[in-house]
């Protein structure tokens, strides 16, 4: 015996349905509803940075947060991408300590700079490897926090490239 299934579909706009962004309703011979979802396509574009690139804006001009950071030069071989990346990061936990010492209105942004950045990386480190020609995080020149933001808004801009 043959089930035979009517498929409604209910579509948002022409260009959801080019993304793949649609559900279905689909109603079997004996009234069971099964709903359908497809996932939309991740742009090509897309950096998996941009909440990051985001909450550095917000907190560059800061003026409660007055640290001195280790900062990655933003020319490192393309090898050392990553312990660069995880560098900017470990010292977000600086920021961290900095604002709650100061109560500093930017601190839920910091924490999410970490968490998300943290995150990001957990992603890479099974199939990361170190190069020998990179360097320790506490071997980079220390710089203001202005210097800093600057520099890792460069890096991660460089990645998502």
């Amino acid at each position: 015996q043959k089930i035979h299934l009517k498929n409604i579909c209910l579509q948002y706009q022409l260009y959801l349905l080019l993304n793949s962004h649609f559900f279905c309703l689909l109603k079997n011979g004996m009234g069971l509803i099964i709903l359908c979802a497809y996932v939309p396509k991740t742009e090509a574009g897309h950096c998996k940075w941009a909440e990051v690139l985001k909450d550095l804006e917000k907190i560059k001009t800061s003026k409660d947060i007055d640290v001195s950071l280790y900062t990655a030069n933003t020319d490192e071989d393309e090898e050392c991408q990553e312990p660069v990346m995880r560098c900017f990061f470990l010292e977000t936990e600086v920021i961290i300590q900095e604002c709650h010492i100061k109560n500093c209105s930017e601190t839920q942004d910091v924490v999410n700079i970490w968490k998300n950045g943290n995150a990001g990386l957990e992603n890479n480190k099974l199939n990361s490897t170190k190069s020998a020609n990179c360097k320790e995080c506490e071997e980079y020149e220390e710089k203001n926090f202005t210097e800093f933001i600057q520099s890792f808004v460069k890096v991660i801009q460089r990645d998502c490239k």
